[in-house]
């Protein structure tokens, strides 16, 4: 489920503070009050992070995910490591 960002329209809000962040399913309906405060929200545009490899893929650990590694014979023929 993604992470969805709101801010309330108009105002401040002692129990939301005016933003916050909900896990909701990409089939909910749009959320139009903030379930603290009921006040009117819309939503807002944010960021989103993307994992990054720390080191390069190894041949060992492909194959323990379950992949096949195959190895360049000559041009256009691979076999099996």
């Amino acid at each position: 489920m993604p992470n969805y960002e709101y801010e309330i329209c108009d105002g401040k809000c002692v129990a939301c503070g005016g933003r916050f962040t909900l896990r909701r399913p990409l089939n909910a309906p749009p959320l139009e009050n903030c379930p603290a405060c009921r006040k009117p929200v819309r939503k807002m545009i944010s960021g989103f992070s993307t994992p990054t490899v720390t080191r390069p893929v190894s041949v060992s650990d492909a194959k323990k995910a379950g992949f096949t590694v195959l190895k360049r014979v000559s041009k256009g023929e691979y076999e099996r490591q």
